[in-house]
């Protein structure tokens, strides 16, 4: 392997400019170093592994953020991870803390329902929005490391998922299990702070989250499960607030949610299915096929149903549905033009999720606020 101190070194010769980046593509590309949870790359993963791929990665993604000299200055999650020592920096890719995107797909029904209980004409209240966003970042990060645990000899098989500290031997299953106490320990402190009912609602979720990256290998539906885990928020968010749930309200809410993991997880899981289908695991992406399209426009309108309902139990007004038909719209064209052999695509489409989410909580903040 061409050592990473030596391409340093190489590189720091090169006369300012593109070059650089050139032969740093080009090792990526050569030793078939992976990138994580990032769109699929046609990469083969290393027959023969580095003894210190943290050290490499870290040298290379150095190597892309400098020139001349100098590094550009940059807050992204990525960026965030590779400034950490390096010893820390495996246990902060464990919990995808450089992939912030299912992160993000978790915390953002939780925010839905605070909106959605807010009293008329006020703003959601700040406080809970920042406990759960914790609670959320904790928890998707509890969710990989145990999926990550799991699934340690299934990815050492996928090229895309070849580089995670566990199935690369960064981290030993022990210690990703304390690491994961850890995680577990801090979530009870925030699910700790909110009231009687909501404690136990919370805690009846851990069994989704200990399960779910199981479901894979028993049924072709593994996506519905991560919608029931994803989306306990809808039901937590609003408990919160008001001590117990409103079942007219937070059942469409959770439906709709989970409905829409099923739309964007599929999305996810074409981009992995030729993998998928030579370590032997399921997806609604191998179940759907060539038929995936269909499905997800039903998927669709399922979810702007239950959102409807929703909003009308909870008295939304105008803005709320203008943001609906946004929200149908940009769905509507997310499947027209997806195009499920194409993994960039797929990649694209399904982080634009995050956007969608967001979307429909400004309309829920606005749409309260326009209450009398």
């Amino acid at each position: 392997m061409f050592p990473a101190k030596l391409a340093l070194s190489t590189l720091k010769r090169i006369h300012h400019g593109a070059c650089y980046r050139c032969l740093s593509t080009c090792f990526i590309q050569k030793e078939g170093i992976q990138a994580g949870d990032g769109p699929p790359s046609d990469s083969r993963v290393w027959k023969r592994k580095p003894k210190n791929q943290s050290a490499v990665w870290s040298s290379i993604r150095l190597l892309e953020t400098q020139q001349n000299g100098r590094r550009r200055f940059s807050l992204s999650a990525a960026t965030i991870v590779d400034s950490a020592p390096v010893h820390v920096q495996p246990y902060l890719r464990l919990m995808r803390l450089d992939k912030p995107i299912g992160t993000w797909l978790l915390y953002l029904p939780c925010t839905w329902s605070i909106a959605l209980a807010a009293n008329p004409g006020c703003f959601p209240d700040l406080g809970m929005l920042t406990l759960f966003g914790t609670g959320a970042l904790l928890m998707r990060g509890a969710g990989c490391t145990i999926n990550d645990m799991w699934d340690k000899d299934f990815d050492k098989k996928v090229s895309r998922t070849a580089s995670r500290p566990i199935a690369s031997g960064e981290i030993s299953r022990m210690q990703a299990l304390v690491f994961l106490g850890g995680q577990l320990s801090l979530a009870l402190g925030v699910l700790l702070c909110l009231n009687y009912y909501s404690i136990a609602l919370g805690a009846a979720s851990l069994s989704l989250v200990i399960t779910y990256p199981l479901m894979k290998r028993f049924t072709y539906w593994p996506q519905f499960v991560l919608g029931l885990t994803f989306n306990w928020g809808a039901l937590l968010g609003w408990s919160a607030i008001k001590g117990s749930c409103d079942w007219s309200v937070c059942l469409p809410l959770y439906f709709s949610g989970v409905m829409w993991t099923l739309v964007y997880d599929t999305i996810y899981a074409h981009q992995d299915k030729e993998d998928d289908i030579k370590v032997g695991v399921k997806s609604t992406a191998l179940r759907f096929q060539e038929q995936t399209k269909p499905w997800l426009s039903g998927f669709v309108v399922a979810m702007m149903s239950g959102l409807v309902l929703a909003g009308v139990n909870a008295e939304q007004t105008l803005p709320y549905y203008a943001v609906l038909t946004g929200i149908a719209m940009h769905l509507t064209n997310q499947i027209y033009t997806l195009d499920i052999n194409k993994p960039e695509d797929c990649w694209k489409k399904f982080v634009s999720n995050r956007n969608l989410g967001l979307l429909l909580f400004l309309g829920i903040v606005v749409g309260n606020l326009w209450k009398e």
